[in-house]
């Protein structure tokens, strides 16, 4: 199980607006669940861009007016027999805070009412809600998720992502259709988050280390790659010569049972060995070592994936991160992955200008 206030960490790693000012105070409170810490932490961002002001946006909207506004839809007004009512049906751009973001914030304010939430975060919701007067409240089966931000909207980014989790990991589908609220964060959720948080802790905590979740070509003889699936990596570490593609795993068992025997998700071991063939002839005639990971959160299994294996010239290792400690404990251990695959603890002041391998 992990601890919620290890859930904070790991949010405020994926997501760098947690660790302004006003957020850091939510460090030291207690929440008894992890919806009740996405509800604090939307009530406290949406609180923020109140003070802000809610974003707007153009929405075209069409109605029966008395004056005219927009242009005049004539097959409608003619259609519902406006004109006898001396009205016109007129369509115009209503500078408004209808906006889709703001919908999903109230639409997700709304399902949280419903969740395992403190009283007074409830309290602080409906209090909220009031400024979203005259906002729509969208099914969030429907909501569509792919939003292009800008300068404009950047202060709705980690709201929206924070609305995303809550939504996802709040609701399931019964049989008949209609929807019912789960335990927060299901396995592909955590997945996503896990994945997030350890590659923005080495971008943020190893600044000598260049670390990206980039894609890898694919080697081949001929150049065909007719329907090749792309090699995306979760996060892959550079430190001068040596190469760290590491997959992070979050799942409720770390390892498959075949006749009686426990062994390492084959799927799993393929695809980063996949990854680390490509990457090494991609750097052939260059100083490289290149190195890949699984990286599985530990669970309460009695099995605990911990082992190094030797791949036709380049060393595969399978390592658990226990995410149940303080979260001090979980910075040492990546750090220590850091240092046994990359050596960062080499002093860089001592070297002439890194050139990460890419």
């Amino acid at each position: 199980m992990i601890p919620i206030h290890n859930i904070y960490y790991m949010l405020s790693y994926a997501f760098k607006a947690l660790n302004s000012q006003g957020y850091r105070q939510m460090a030291t409170e207690d929440f008894h669940n992890v919806g009740d810490l996405c509800a604090a932490i939307l009530c406290k961002g949406v609180s923020l861009q109140i003070k802000r002001g809610l974003g707007r946006a153009y929405i075209e909207r069409t109605e029966a007016l008395s004056a005219l506004r927009g242009r005049i839809d004539m097959p409608e007004s003619i259609k519902t027999q406006s004109l006898l009512r001396q009205r016109l049906v007129c369509t115009y751009d209503d500078f408004s805070v209808n906006t889709p973001m703001n919908q999903i914030i109230k639409s997700t304010m709304v399902l949280l009412l419903h969740g395992d939430v403190a009283r007074e975060r409830k309290q602080e919701i409906r209090r909220l809600l009031v400024y979203f007067d005259g906002i729509d409240t969208p099914d969030v089966h429907t909501i569509d998720w792919h939003i292009h931000f800008n300068r404009q909207n950047e202060t709705y980014r980690m709201l929206i992502s924070v609305c995303y989790l809550v939504v996802k990991g709040l609701l399931q589908t019964n049989d008949d259709g209609t929807a019912k609220l789960m335990d927060f964060f299901d396995e592909q959720r955590m997945c996503r988050l896990y994945e997030k948080f350890i590659l923005e802790y080495y971008r943020k905590e190893h600044p000598e280390i260049s670390a990206n979740a980039a894609q890898i070509p694919w080697q081949l003889d001929d150049g065909y790659d007719e329907m090749l699936p792309v090699l995306q990596t979760d996060i892959m570490l550079s430190h001068w010569e040596k190469v760290l593609i590491i997959d992070a795993k979050y799942y409720a068992q770390t390892t498959q049972q075949r006749f009686d025997a426990r062994t390492v998700h084959s799927g799993n071991l393929n695809q980063i060995f996949t990854y680390v063939k490509n990457k090494e002839a991609e750097l052939s005639g260059k100083p490289h070592k290149v190195s890949g990971m699984l990286l599985y959160a530990q669970t309460d299994e009695e099995v605990i994936p911990m082992h190094e294996y030797r791949m036709s010239g380049n060393l595969i290792a399978v390592r658990t991160l226990d995410l149940s400690g303080h979260f001090d404990s979980i910075r040492r251990q990546l750090d220590e992955i850091a240092d046994q695959y990359l050596d960062t603890h080499i002093n860089l002041n001592d070297r002439k200008t890194p050139q990460p391998v890419s």
